[in-house]
């Protein structure tokens, strides 16, 4: 049966995912840039909405915005965050960073997993920004990463569906390949039928907050979790995988 992640930024997401019928969340902060770190806080209670579900939330580590070359400070700003998850209760941690000619920096990379211990490690979209995805996720083999997050170097998932079928075919033993990257309702059965381990979206829309931000205070548009488009996901990767094993159950 093919996972269902959806990244969520709060509690009430990860609720909302739970009750959807999500394998996991990827929780982060900002994810109009992409994803932040979450405070330790949002973990907390996210760990706590989760309600003792093992390993259902995983942990974005990215300490900024931008690409995913980073700097000394970058790198031990991040190796703390993911040393101070430890214990939480959460299920794992994702993380990414490159070389400055398009690698995945294995050696930063080397220090994120020893950070995280024992906790699962995904690696993120960052491997869509290398120079070539298939040679770079080929390298990944004994690096401690267990699964990435792709959309197979396209803008949107759908149009690298040949791309995430032949990284199913390369990934090394123990890395999975999930799907994401603009995902929609109706690209889910094709991706899952890629062979792709999971597929991860945000299953978000934007809602007004009625309240004033005051001046200088910014939009007044705030990122929700939609219930209807995780029971949707789940939905289509549910029939999806009925589909692919020949199952005539409803």
């Amino acid at each position: 049966m093919t996972d269902l992640e959806i990244a969520v930024q709060d509690a009430a997401g990860v609720r909302i995912a739970l009750e959807g019928g999500a394998t996991r969340v990827e929780l982060c902060a900002a994810l109009r840039t992409g994803g932040l770190t979450p405070s330790m806080g949002a973990v907390q209670l996210a760990v706590e909405a989760a309600g003792g579900r093992a390993g259902f939330v995983h942990v974005l580590v990215r300490s900024r915005g931008g690409g995913y070359v980073y700097s000394y400070e970058d790198v031990r700003t991040m190796c703390a965050d993911i040393t101070s998850l430890a214990g939480t209760g959460v299920g794992g941690v994702v993380v990414g960073a490159l070389t400055a000619d398009g690698r995945i920096d294995l050696d930063v990379l080397a220090r994120f997993t020893a950070a995280a211990g024992d906790l699962p490690v995904t690696f993120h979209r960052a491997l869509d920004a290398t120079a070539d995805p298939l040679v770079e996720l080929v390298r990944l083999a004994g690096s401690g990463v267990s699964r990435v997050l792709t959309s197979g170097a396209a803008v949107c998932s759908i149009e690298g569906l040949a791309t995430l079928a032949a990284m199913v075919r390369l990934a090394p033993d123990g890395v999975q390949i999930m799907a994401g990257g603009g995902v929609r309702l109706e690209d889910i059965p094709a991706l899952a039928a890629a062979g792709v381990a999971a597929v991860h979206l945000s299953a978000r829309v934007v809602v007004l907050d009625r309240h004033p931000a005051g001046p200088g205070g910014g939009a007044q548009e705030l990122d929700a979790t939609d219930p209807v488009l995780v029971a949707g996901a789940r939905a289509a990767l549910s029939a999806g995988d009925c589909t692919a094993t020949g199952s005539s159950d409803p």
